[in-house]
């Protein structure tokens, strides 16, 4: 999927929108603090690095974390309305997790995540589009989330450290003991990490049909093969990202 430079930019204003609207007083100062500093890498950040998977475009990351966002909200009055017990949390707690559950694929404070993979090859044949950087320590995704909110001073409560860590369910081992307890004193105090799953796994299965039926998709470049004439008010910060940006709308900016 190719998404335009008024796409990427409506997107990155919503997201904006967003923190303005579920968040209040230093924690939505702090906020808008990170978001900002990340805008021109997250703007066009990939969401992964595999075609196949989800959102694997530049600009894929901020329209999952949108997606994952409204499919939360949704299934929070979903859940509400079936009876479940939503006494122990919050839906700030869950908006805050859903926004920031994938915050560690923007990268350090130097580096992108994701950097283009330079083989033609595994491009074409594998759909690995992109590698992950090699100049970044290694983390897990939801560790270096943790690790940039507590960089930044963002503050966050018990639930919310518990949901972003757990979000990929249990696709991912780490998450056993949480997700599969023993005993009962183990089992998870409220539902905010089910339901977070839930709308990270519904974002990205609709992102995967999304790319699976691509060819019955009108794109923003069907009808208007240059669309990108005018001078861009994206700018960007890094070469890999330049790269990028210069494929998406050509050497002007």
């Amino acid at each position: 999927m190719n998404l335009t430079e008024h796409q990427l930019l409506e997107n990155w204003n919503n997201i904006l929108s967003k923190i303005d609207k579920n968040f209040d007083g230093e924690r939505k100062r702090a906020l808008l603090e990170m978001y900002n500093g990340f805008a021109n890498r997250m703007m066009l950040a990939p969401a992964s690095g595999i075609e196949h998977f989800h959102n694997c475009f530049a600009g894929g990351y901020v329209d999952h974390v949108l997606r994952v966002m409204d499919c939360s909200e949704q299934l929070y009055d979903l859940w509400s309305s079936m009876g479940a017990d939503m006494s122990n949390y919050t839906k700030e707690e869950l908006m805050f997790c859903a926004l920031n559950h994938d915050l560690g694929k923007v990268g350090d404070n130097k580096n992108e995540y994701y950097v283009p993979n330079p083989s033609e090859w595994h491009r074409k044949n594998q759909g690995k589009i992109y590698d992950p950087n090699p100049n970044i320590q290694h983390m897990t995704v939801p560790h270096r989330s943790i690790w940039l909110l507590s960089n930044y001073g963002i503050t966050f409560s018990q639930n919310e450290m518990i949901g972003i860590l757990t979000h990929d369910g249990v696709y991912d081992s780490a998450n056993d003991s949480y997700l599969k307890p023993w005993g009962k004193e183990k089992a998870l105090w409220n539902n905010l990490p089910i339901v977070l799953h839930h709308a990270d796994h519904m974002a990205s299965r609709i992102e995967y049909e999304n790319w699976k039926n691509k060819d019955k998709v009108k794109t923003a470049f069907s009808n208007n093969p240059k669309p990108y004439a005018k001078k861009s008010k994206l700018s960007t910060e890094s070469n890999s990202a330049q790269d990028m940006f210069k494929d998406l709308f050509g050497d002007k900016q």
